[in-house]
């Protein structure tokens, strides 16, 4: 049988991301008047031939055991090495060797129709992992109903269904683009990833101090849309709205008031979420920063100093 140019690219990324992904077998302790034990299953794909994988948060949380399975039927026992609930990414360890690890893609190159697959070990089917295909549908998306803005995630309609979570999403190439991290259950075609630049920052970070240290300035912003723009007299998406500001935080104390438009960083311009996120990570914890903004047309500025947020945000579990 004579496969076509997209089947043959199909099978072969197939073939090349197989051997890197991993079925994360959980239990749990039961609360409740039932207690007992509750076991859980999701994927995980190798990231480190010297048995370090990425998988999602959800998928380990709270596990009294946890038991790792590769694709060549070894088992090992699992240990977590750190959780990030406001990525719901997690890192595990194992004590192997020499494993097939996959490779990045460039998630941050990513098109909206771009083909990938999403592979993971779904309704925990035995046999092997499950494919599907599907394209970008979408990129730097939030994830509904909830409060994660820390990186936008990649929108798919490959379908990812319970026990999928934590396994990856692919492009033809068999190069991991994203860590598959939730569905919408009441949507047909919607699912998310998480993007693997972010997911490889926040793996090592996990790796080298067990958690991610994020900066804080204890405010809600909202992205500059042209009418709030023209009542501040700046061009759309040249600053952030402040929408709140948490009593006695950094920024409170600084002067920094509901309605205040962020125009800057330190040297850094904020245009975006991710942008006044991203400029607040190259500041150490504990230093001052410099803000800069606008309010009702009048250019102010305060140092804030930056602490570490005191708790994580939703995550999309």
């Amino acid at each position: 049988m004579t496969l076509s140019p997209l089947e043959e690219r199909v099978t072969a990324a197939v073939a090349t991301i197989a051997p890197c992904v991993a079925v994360v077998e959980t239990v749990r302790v039961g609360r409740g008047r039932r207690g007992g034990f509750r076991p859980g299953q999701g994927s995980a794909v190798v990231v480190d031939p010297a048995g370090v994988l990425v998988t999602n948060g959800h998928v380990v949380e709270g596990a009294t055991q946890l038991r790792v399975r590769l694709a060549d039927g070894s088992e090992h026992p699992g240990d977590v090495v750190g959780i990030d609930p406001a990525t719901d990414l997690a890192v595990v360890s194992i004590d192997a060797k020499g494993l097939p690890a996959a490779t990045a893609g460039d998630s941050e190159a990513l098109g909206v129709g771009r083909v990938v697959l999403a592979v993971g070990n779904a309704l925990g089917l035995p046999g092997g992992p499950t494919v599907s295909l599907g394209v970008v549908s979408a990129v730097g998306r939030p994830l509904p109903g909830s409060d994660f803005v820390f990186e936008g995630l990649i929108q798919t309609d490959a379908a990812i269904n319970p026990g999928n979570s934590g396994g990856p999403l692919v492009d033809l190439d068999g190069r991991v683009v994203g860590i598959n991290t939730a569905m919408v259950p009441f949507a047909q075609g919607v699912g998310f990833a998480i993007p693997i630049h972010a997911v490889l920052r926040i793996a090592e970070e996990l790796r080298r101090r067990g958690r991610v240290v994020r900066p804080w300035v204890g405010v809600t912003v909202a992205e500059l849309r042209p009418e709030l723009a023209r009542q501040h007299g700046l061009e759309p998406n040249s600053g952030l709205l402040v929408a709140e500001v948490v009593p006695r935080s950094p920024a409170h104390r600084a002067g920094v008031k509901p309605g205040d438009v962020i125009t800057r960083v330190g040297p850094f311009e904020v245009r975006s979420v991710r942008g006044l996120l991203g400029s607040l990570s190259e500041f150490p914890i504990g230093g001052d920063v410099a803000l800069a903004f606008r309010r009702r047309g009048q250019a102010l500025a305060a140092s804030v100093p930056l602490q570490e947020r005191p708790e994580p945000v939703v995550a999309p579990a």
